[in-house]
């Protein structure tokens, strides 16, 4: 029965900070449904590099294998099998088909390394996302019109965290900055996150990154991914992505600071 108590407690432990994420598809390679398409490049370079690893994994075991059954030592025989001390073949061979592989890993990683990284010059949104000890503060912008910011306080669930509103099928520009220790903004949804590194100027294009979100309107869940200090497990928002006809009405009805 202790044994038992110990187990949940660890179970119980492990899962604390991570009850608000969605259900992993296996078709997808176990990550969350995707709401943008910078997700779906993710998913590419993500299934792509486990087909790989799979791949390399299942000639090791099977050259294992091969090696112990095939290259046992015989009870009747005392002899020592015939010893090779080079073998220039085989050395170029494992030579070079790391270094293949390394090379097409790291081809598509850059490739789709800088399609993340892009920035448009004119977003259809802006959002300034402000991260600090323990919530989030969140600025849009539209057309020149700045909304009033959504700002938070640590909370135990995301659904009342503060809310993020975009539109589907639009492009969203994010500039991240926090005033105190490092952060990261992480919507599981969006399939990857991004670090909030405070001393970043403005202007910056280590704090910008952009999505174009897809047409899967729903209530998302946000989270700082970076230990950030005594209450992190509380620092969750939501992103709410509404039709653009819902959206004109949220920002119709939004206050503004200019």
């Amino acid at each position: 029965m202790p044994r038992a108590a110990a187990l949940a407690l660890l179970l119980a432990s492990a899962t604390a900070c991570a009850n608000d994420v969605p259900e992993a598809d296996w078709s997808s390679g176990l990550l969350p449904k995707g709401v943008t398409e910078q997700g779906n490049v993710v998913e590419s370079l993500w299934n792509g590099a486990w087909i790989a690893a799979l791949a390399t994994g299942a000639v090791v075991l099977a050259l294992i294998l091969w090696a112990c059954v095939f290259h046992r030592k015989r009870n009747k025989s005392a002899e020592l099998p015939p010893q090779v001390r080079y073998n220039l073949p085989i050395e170029i061979f494992y030579t070079l088909v790391p270094l293949v592989m390394v090379s097409v890993f790291f081809f598509y990683t850059a490739r789709d390394s800088n399609t993340l990284e892009k920035v448009s010059a004119t977003p259809d949104v802006k959002v300034k996302v402000e991260a600090f000890q323990w919530s989030w503060r969140f600025t849009t912008e539209v057309g020149g019109k700045k909304l009033t910011p959504v700002v938070g306080q640590p909370v135990s669930d995301y659904r009342q965290g503060p809310q993020l509103v975009l539109p589907v099928g639009k492009t969203v520009q994010f500039d991240l900055s926090s005033p105190d220790v490092i952060h990261s903004f992480w919507v599981p949804a969006f399939r990857f996150k991004r670090d909030v590194i405070p001393g970043i100027k403005e202007g910056n294009p280590g704090r910008v990154f952009e999505v174009k979100t897809l047409n899967e309107p729903g209530v998302y869940a946000g989270r700082c991914a970076e230990l950030c200090g005594v209450d992190h497990s509380r620092m969750l928002f939501s992103v709410k992505l509404v039709a653009q006809d819902e959206y004109d009405k949220y920002l119709a009805q939004a206050g503004s600071t200019q």
